[in-house]
């Protein structure tokens, strides 16, 4: 019984948090929400000013996300702790060309769209971990994804009949953001935020030149303020959410982040200039929102991981970082 005292007492507990802070963590997820989604605002609004390709946005983000990092790293004297580095390098090829196809469906479809689908990627992570993981397979929460791609399919066919395939760009940064978060799942077990970031910012943003280093240029003071608002947009959404999940549970954050959709659903109009969605796109993004946040309260349920602990730790790495 000792032992067991010694085991948990380092553990505080969520509930001691008093309800303002917990408030002010919610908040703080709100506005990652918020930045991420400002993040692609930016994209479209750059497209009637400046000529620049969405990898270059992909590569500034990266790029100023790893000098962030390097920055913290040495102020806070963090030193690398790199374990598996099959871990590592396979996040950062998989968020890469999450953020690739993310930025990509921006350009090509709207900002709302591209936000809605890349939001799915918590039912892809349920439709892998059920061929992945046997012991934890829920019909339930597969009958939830089904009523989630309905509304997916409402989304890129809204009239029924044919679908406009560069849709299918925003569809890949779902299906592509779920792996990388799957990565993220397992390197925490072996790894620091700081590495996993570093690994993932300094590397992409090296792989992204080299894919695309015709599209790379020395920008103007026009290019790099977009450029910048962009990229700043991203890594503040990125630090605000995980600071906010210091504050409030798994479900709370879950929930709080995937307002996102609703944010640009309601938004596209206001701040980018685009039409409004129709019923059938409003129904779709509904269908999502509603089946990710029954996820969220599947995922918060009293099964544990291999490694002893509860999925309420194990779905806060169900968010981007």
């Amino acid at each position: 019984m000792e032992k067991t005292r010694k085991n948990t007492s380092h553990r505080k507990p969520q509930t001691r948090y008093s309800k303002g802070v917990r408030l002010l963590g919610c908040f703080c997820v709100f506005l990652s929400a918020f930045c991420f989604y400002l993040a692609t605002v930016v994209v479209r609004w750059s497209e009637g000013v400046v000529a620049i390709d969405p990898a270059y946005f992909v590569f500034a983000r990266f790029l100023l996300g790893f000098a962030v990092v390097v920055a913290s790293m040495a102020a806070m004297r963090t030193p690398l702790k790199p374990v598996r580095y099959h871990l590592l390098f396979g996040r950062m090829i998989a968020n890469c060309v999450a953020v690739f196809c993310f930025f990509k469906a921006v350009s090509a479809t709207t900002a709302a769209e591209a936000n809605i689908l890349n939001m799915t990627y918590p039912l892809f992570i349920a439709v892998i971990s059920w061929f992945l993981l046997p012991d934890q397979r829920d019909v339930r929460a597969i009958g939830m994804v089904a009523v989630a791609f309905a509304g997916i399919w409402l989304i890129l066919s809204p009239s029924g009949m044919k679908i406009d395939v560069r849709s299918f760009w925003g569809l890949a940064s779902g299906v592509t953001a779920s792996a990388a978060i799957l990565y993220l799942n397992v390197s925490r077990r072996y790894h620091d935020t700081q590495t996993i970031l570093f690994f993932m910012f300094g590397p992409g943003a090296a792989l992204i030149y080299v894919c695309f280093h015709d599209k790379i240029f020395v920008p103007d003071a026009t290019e790099l303020l977009y450029l910048l608002l962009c990229a700043s947009s991203g890594i503040a959404g990125q630090y605000l959410l995980t600071l906010g999940f210091r504050y409030v549970t798994a479900v709370e954050g879950s929930i709080v982040s995937s307002t996102r959709i609703l944010l640009a659903a309601v938004l596209g109009p206001f701040l980018a200039g685009e039409p409004a969605l129709g019923i059938s796109g409003w129904v779709g993004a509904i269908l999502i929102f509603g089946a990710n946040i029954f996820l969220a309260f599947h995922s918060s349920g009293p099964r544990r991981d291999d490694k002893g602990g509860n999925s309420k730790d194990a779905a806060k790495d169900r968010l981007p970082v």
